[in-house]
């Protein structure tokens, strides 16, 4: 990982592997960043800077969460697993917040991000 923060490895790892240019789409919260597809525009990940508090985590200050998009039972194993969150300001049910801190480690969280890529990825039409 090198001097890269976790946030900044994740916004590497979409614009290399996907072309995704993190966004910036809110003047309140200009640190919060989307993902998402070129072709049907979804979302498949959100990485923002949250209070701590917000989350229910000890501690003071913000810490950086990613949100992805993961299987309804993955969701529910995960939400019980140290560094993993109900989703912050998300469906709570379909996605997921992880905490970009070093205690999930980066092949995770880039899997993560690659499952919820395919998560949100367009149908593919079958032919009759």
């Amino acid at each position: 990982m090198g001097n890269k923060t976790l946030r900044e490895e994740v916004l590497a790892y979409g614009r290399k592997k996907y072309r995704s240019d993190a966004e910036y789409l809110w003047e309140d919260t200009p640190d919060a960043a989307v993902l998402r597809h070129a072709d049907n525009r979804k979302w498949y990940a959100l990485v923002m800077k949250v209070e701590r508090v917000r989350l229910g985590i000890g501690g003071d200050g913000e810490v950086d969460v990613l949100n992805v998009k993961c299987d309804p039972d993955m969701v529910m194993i995960l939400k019980n697993t140290v560094g993993f969150l109900p989703a912050y300001h998300m469906n709570k049910t379909r996605w997921i917040s992880v905490l970009l801190d070093g205690t999930v480690g980066r092949d995770t969280v880039l899997d993560l991000v690659d499952q919820s890529f395919a998560l949100t990825s367009p149908k593919k039409q079958t032919k009759q």
